[in-house]
């Protein structure tokens, strides 16, 4: 069995997959997209909102910001630990956009991938005043806590052999995905032998 790296950017990592049985390179497929923990915004205290768009609506729209995952948080998958982060736009004179390079982190190893990330346009006269926290999740429990936007296996020309394609979502370097899955699928399936064990 092997794995070896084809290509791979910022974005995207691809690996072949030689000797692993399909239902195994399914899982890892799996894992890849849902199972590795990373950062997300989850609850958000709203202590002044005048804008437009309602509470929930900023909720959701923070929930989606990717943020930037330390590997070493992932390994420890700490889920209890929450980062706090606020965000005050003052009132504003003139129309424009709050933006996620806005937020102020209290880890500032983990924050917005990007700057740019609109949140919502004030109104003159509008504020946004909010704390947030974020904590470690999995993409089973909500999309937010996805670590890749895309995950696939594709056949290649060769006999039992597979193409892995991992994209982040940003929050965590692509082989980092992978790295952190294999990993993550042998423990899992250690368990299930536990239990198996223990059954007997």
């Amino acid at each position: 069995m092997s794995l070896n790296i084809i290509s791979q950017d910022e974005q995207k990592v691809s690996v072949k997959l030689k000797g692993i049985p399909l239902q195994y390179a399914n899982a890892l497929r799996r894992i890849c997209l849902n199972g590795v923990p990373i950062y997300a915004i989850d609850t958000i205290d709203v202590l002044e909102n005048s804008s437009v768009l309602a509470d929930e609506g900023i909720a959701h729209r923070l929930g989606l910001i990717p943020l930037k995952t330390e590997l070493s948080a992932v390994q420890q998958d700490n889920e209890s630990d929450k980062i706090m982060y606020t965000l005050d736009s003052g009132e504003t004179s003139e129309t424009r956009t709050v933006l996620s390079g806005e937020l102020k982190s209290q880890d500032d190893t983990v924050k917005p991938i990007s700057d740019n990330i609109p949140i919502v346009t004030l109104a003159p006269g509008q504020r946004l005043k909010i704390e947030a926290y974020a904590r470690l999740g999995r993409g089973t429990e909500h999309a937010k806590w996805n670590s890749a936007n895309i995950s696939t296996l594709t056949e290649s020309d060769n006999d039992d052999e597979r193409i892995l394609t991992v994209e982040t979502t940003g929050s965590l370097e692509p082989q980092h995905i992978v790295v952190s899955s294999v990993d993550e699928l042998s423990r899992r399936l250690d368990d299930f032998k536990n239990y198996i064990s223990d059954l007997k």
